[in-house]
């Protein structure tokens, strides 16, 4: 648990400034509102020169922000902000808090904390969740497998999943019902992932052999099951087809699965 420095004590403060609980209220805030100001300048341009803008760009949740006026960098030292607003407002309630009190200013003071925390976390886990999906993406453009096609959302999602076992955590809350959840959930991500390998190393074991033996190259007209066109591209996954009315991008598994017909010239 994260818990904040210990609030001053009214019996600790000069006499003067408690027979003057306006001045002492208004100082409290004033430096309150001054430091919040300046840690959300300040975090701003630490984030943009540590170029998180150019990092989370494209992802879904800079894309909600921008819609909304705003920006993932402005959020979070908006945040920052707002946190030390919410511990300043706090200290001064404290300040003048019944004796009788203390339990619940100790709950408070350790409570607080932790849900800033546990914000940022899922904050922060969207955002790595969208740049997983799309560097995922990215590398997978070339394979065009529906189960590989699978595999991004599967990884944000598990992203997002830890994301939140890690705030509800910090919140105090019992997460082992959920980490069995992850446990299942990662059981059938690893299932898709070995369904989707298994057919992506067959499609290049099938390509490594296709551009060792060439049985059809660059500009033979083949029909591969119920595809026919003109060889255009010959890869170690797919092989790229192309007629008068479309272009098939065909694994090549399927050449060995339903052979191939090349037309003599």
């Amino acid at each position: 648990m994260v818990a904040l420095a210990q609030l001053p004590d009214t019996e600790q403060l000069p006499e003067w400034l408690l027979d003057w609980p306006i001045l002492l209220i208004s100082m409290i805030v004033l430096v309150g509102v001054v430091l919040g100001y300046l840690l959300g300048r300040v975090s701003k341009s630490v984030l943009e020169a540590a170029g998180v803008p150019q990092s989370v760009e494209g992802t879904a949740f800079e894309r909600t922000a921008q819609s909304l006026g705003t920006s993932t960098v402005s959020i979070v030292s908006r945040m920052l902000s707002w946190f030390v607003y919410g511990v300043t407002v706090l200290t001064a309630i404290y300040a003048f808090r019944p004796a009788d009190t203390d339990w619940i200013w100790q709950r408070i003071v350790v409570f607080i904390p932790n849900v800033f925390i546990a914000f940022m976390v899922v904050v922060v886990g969207f955002v790595a969740a969208d740049k997983a999906e799309l560097i995922v993406s990215e590398r997978l453009r070339g394979v065009k497998l529906p189960e590989v096609s699978l595999l991004p959302r599967v990884v944000k999602y598990t992203v997002i999943y830890v994301a939140f076992l890690i705030a509800l955590g910090q919140l105090g809350i019992a997460t082992m019902a959920l980490l069995v959840l992850l446990a299942i959930y990662v059981l059938a991500a690893v299932i898709v992932a070995v369904a989707a390998t298994k057919d992506l190393l067959s499609s290049a074991a099938a390509g490594i052999y296709l551009l060792l033996r060439e049985p059809y190259g660059i500009g033979d007209r083949v029909t591969i099951g119920d595809r026919e066109g003109v060889v255009q591209e010959v890869g170690v996954l797919v092989t790229h087809l192309e007629d008068d009315e479309a272009e098939y991008v065909v694994p090549n598994g399927q050449v060995f699965e339903h052979g191939v017909r090349r037309e003599r010239n």
